[in-house]
């Protein structure tokens, strides 16, 4: 992992490769799925990428492939996506954190499934004492 600290303003496709944990085949095809993730090109066709493309970056996996979301799940989200100011490593430190919102939205859900499951399991036993 490359050390964030040293600042630049633009970075090749292989640098954010390495910053990313994500192929480059990926960052090209995620540029044709989302019309906000567009890096500019140098004069030689190379994508040149800023720090404002890499916290998208960082977002769009978060999205993809911590919450589950899938392609158009992500792209709705990202209407509304407005750029955090925050340095990247602080949102690669955010990430590893679960939100309570989740956590309580899990148990939820969990409860949900649960009380589902009793009430098949009342109509089978239902099913079975009449047979």
């Amino acid at each position: 992992m490359r050390d964030l600290s040293i600042k630049k303003l633009y970075y090749s496709i292989s640098e954010v490769s390495k910053i990313t944990d994500i192929e480059q085949y990926v960052l090209r095809y995620w540029e044709t799925e989302f019309e906000e993730l567009n890096p500019q090109k140098n004069r030689a066709g190379n994508r040149i990428y800023t720090n404002k493309d890499i916290r998208l970056i960082l977002y769009i996996k978060e999205l993809l492939r911590e919450r589950k979301y899938t392609i158009e799940g992500a792209k709705k989200i990202l209407e509304n996506y407005e750029q955090d100011k925050k340095p990247i490593a602080e949102i690669k430190e955010k990430k590893s954190k679960p939100e309570l919102e989740d956590v309580k939205e899990a148990e939820n859900f969990s409860d949900s499934i649960k009380e589902d499951l009793e009430e098949i399991r009342d109509t089978l036993k239902d099913l079975l004492t009449k047979l």
